[in-house]
């Protein structure tokens, strides 16, 4: 697919029923599309596709994407172009965050992806990303119970970072099902489950049991990077006071769910929007840490290319849990493909309203 090839943005007059959308989110660690069609205010999906890439392995150390994450990496966008191709999507947008962005090369894998694979990545900031995940998770809310102030905290634990976003919540706008909302705050912090698995090695033994010892230091680790944040928002107070609620969006989250449930094969119509107490996240996270690394391999909700990632991952859960206290929180198997839907759904609509 060159750039001759790429999807044009046809009949601007129709709004979006006209189109066909497709949306790729390049992670750290995933390479994920969704292609769909509107279906009133949301969107059906007709296509989607998820590959483990590790394009920020080995990142840590030397602050580059190599070369064979950079193959693994076009060869999944290779895929998603073929995909992108067979819809007809009319409306496309792909985005790379945080292994791009912190790369020395992250520009140049961009050039080479599209001269390769046809896919035209756009690298976006960090308060870019935590808007997209917010509006993707944004129904998963419970609009205030009455006039008094209500809070949300939404955390997207990723490959190569850990967006928290806080936000203030409010009744529904005429006609629409979930909450507005204002962000108050959003913050990115340097620690995802790739580069945290890196940084700190031991957090497996020899024998792939988990160390109690190094799981424990990286809970420590992301408490600490967490603190600012909460000092400057007093987050805690208003957790305390019964204000806030809480949904988490990540690989470490859904997959935890699906070991808590004793799911035979990942399933997201019993994941997503599902409410885990924190007594149950415990439950899972215990569930999870008494396997080894061949068990946790072996778990269909996990898979070997997670086995060494998802302790990590709820280390850096633990460590959000004990920062605020909520008791429970919504899982969300969606995020910034869902946001990146909407808003070219959104600029269909006011395309269309402009050309009218």
């Amino acid at each position: 697919m060159d750039r001759s090839d790429q999807p044009k943005h046809t009949r601007p007059g129709a709004g979006r029923a006209a189109h066909t959308y497709a949306a790729i989110d390049l992670g750290t660690n995933n390479c994920r599309l969704l292609v769909a069609k509107p279906d009133g205010d949301g969107f059906r999906v007709t296509d989607a596709f998820s590959r483990i890439v590790r394009l920020g392995e080995g990142l840590v150390a030397t602050n580059r994407l190599s070369d064979l994450a950079m193959e693994r990496t076009v060869e999944a966008l290779r895929v998603c172009a073929g995909k992108v191709r067979r819809s007809g999507a009319s409306r496309v947008r792909a985005v790379a965050t945080e292994a791009c962005r912190r790369a020395e090369n992250g520009d140049e894998f961009v050039v080479r992806a599209f001269r390769e694979s046809g896919i035209q990545l756009e690298i976006i900031e960090t308060l870019e990303e935590a808007h997209l995940a917010l509006t993707g998770c944004a129904p998963l809310y419970n609009a205030p119970a009455d006039d008094n102030d209500s809070y949300a905290l939404l955390f997207d634990i990723g490959g190569g970072s850990t967006q928290v976003t806080w936000l203030r919540l409010d009744q529904p706008s005429p006609g629409c099902a979930h909450p507005d909302f204002t962000v108050l705050g959003s913050v990115s912090l340097p620690c995802g489950v790739v580069t945290l698995s890196e940084k700190f090695e031991a957090v497996e033994t020899a024998d792939g049991e988990v160390s109690l010892d190094a799981y424990k230091r990286v809970c420590d680790h992301v408490g600490e990077l967490l603190e600012p944040f909460e000092r400057e928002y007093g987050i805690a107070a208003h957790v305390a006071a019964g204000r806030v609620q809480m949904v988490g969006t990540s690989g470490t989250v859904t997959t935890l769910t699906g070991v808590l449930l004793d799911l035979p094969r990942y399933n997201r119509a019993r994941v997503d929007g599902r409410g885990l107490t924190f007594d149950e996240i415990i439950q899972g996270r215990n569930q999870l840490m008494a396997l080894d690394r061949s068990g946790r391999a072996a778990h269909p909700c996990i898979g070997p290319q997670r086995a060494d990632l998802v302790v990590v991952g709820c280390a850096v859960l633990n460590a959000i849990c004990d920062a605020w206290p909520v008791g429970k929180l919504r899982v969300a198997d969606r995020g910034l493909r869902e946001g990146i839907l909407h808003g070219l759904m959104r600029d269909a609509d006011r395309e269309a309203a402009l050309a009218g």
